[in-house]
């Protein structure tokens, strides 16, 4: 591996803006004719080929089975583009537009988010040494970014609509939202009503949020009541689970501040200040946990070295496989 190579890999909640950009022409070498000049022809434009196919197809209809827009489906590369792209490369059978940047750095770093791709290099490292570190990875590079588009797809799906009847998850379960304008609920707006379980103690149907608005409430203020509620529940959740962790990694925090932030999930600072995302709480438990174990082993040791990493595992043996499922697992998107 190349000695100034150091990869990253870097998962933010914000969704990338896609642009279409052409790919670079193909070219294609001559037929061989008994010598090699060494020349190369353009490949024919895919609209004269289309219209060869469409000649094929009135002629011998029967040995034409794919539509004539298959075949710029099937010659066109995959494309990744970077918001800020200031570079473009292909990588294989994609076309990946990135933001290049110099930075005080030893090393070339490569960071996949659902932006895309950023790559970063020392002011002194030539263009093409950069360009043969995104070849040498290019597997890698496509395979996350591939991982990252679809993660962003099926949160796109997650997309709550915001509507009496709306479903969305709550501790790793789905809830129905019920407008119910005969109860206030006292100051906590809302309340979660538990689906009956079966023998095994399994839900028998969607839990139920019922809130106090009016059935004509608009989507802003079911969102903004459901948020609140949430909200109300994560306060109470992480500090409980706050409390259970500190002693057994004998730490103390001081204060719990709740944030929106779109990149992370928690942060903590050396002098007992935890901030934990509220969004968590649409996730099960354990991952809960996790990150509240998280950063509390940052009161410990605030870096992320073996011995941080040894710090997690001493109260969360399982973190590696919960860490995954912050990444994997498709939570609403709130805006």
């Amino acid at each position: 591996m190349h000695p100034l190579l150091k990869y990253t890999l870097d998962l933010f909640d914000a969704l990338p803006t896609p642009v279409d950009k052409a790919p670079s022409p193909v070219r294609a070498r001559k037929p061989q004719t008994g010598k090699d000049d060494g020349s190369f022809v353009p490949l024919a434009p895919v609209e004269y080929a289309q219209t060869a196919i469409k000649n094929i197809a009135k002629a011998e209809p029967d040995r034409v089975a794919l539509p004539v827009q298959s075949l710029g489906q099937a010659i066109a590369p995959a494309s990744f583009v970077h918001p800020r792209a200031n570079r473009e490369v292909r990588l294989d059978n994609a076309v990946v537009a990135y933001a290049f940047e110099r930075a005080k750095r030893r090393t070339i770093g490569f960071v996949v988010g659902p932006d895309g791709l950023v790559v970063r290099a020392p002011k002194w490292t030539p263009v093409f040494e950069v360009e043969a570190a995104l070849q040498e990875k290019a597997l890698w590079i496509l395979r996350k970014l591939g991982e990252t588009r679809e993660r962003q797809n099926r949160r796109d799906e997650a997309q709550i609509v915001w509507r009496d009847g709306a479903e969305l998850p709550f501790l790793g379960e789905s809830v129905m939202v019920l407008l119910d304008p005969t109860h206030a609920f006292k100051a906590a707006g809302a309340q979660l009503d538990l689906a009956p379980t079966n023998a095994l103690g399994l839900p028998m149907g969607l839990h139920t949020l019922r809130v106090g608005l009016s059935k004509t409430a608009s989507p802003e203020q079911i969102r903004d009541a459901v948020q609140a509620w949430l909200m109300r529940q994560a306060q109470q959740n992480f500090k409980q689970r706050l409390d259970h962790f500190a002693p057994l990694l004998q730490v103390q925090w001081r204060r719990l501040g709740l944030s929106n932030a779109g990149t992370r999930w928690g942060s903590a600072r050396s002098d007992g200040s935890i901030r934990l995302n509220w969004r968590l709480i649409h996730f099960r438990q354990p991952v809960i946990d996790y990150v509240v174990a998280h950063e509390l082993s940052h009161l410990r040791v605030m870096d992320h070295s073996p011995r941080f990493w040894d710090t997690v595992r001493s109260v969360v043996p399982d973190y590696a496989s919960l860490r995954g499922q912050l990444k994997d697992d498709a939570v609403p998107r709130w805006k």
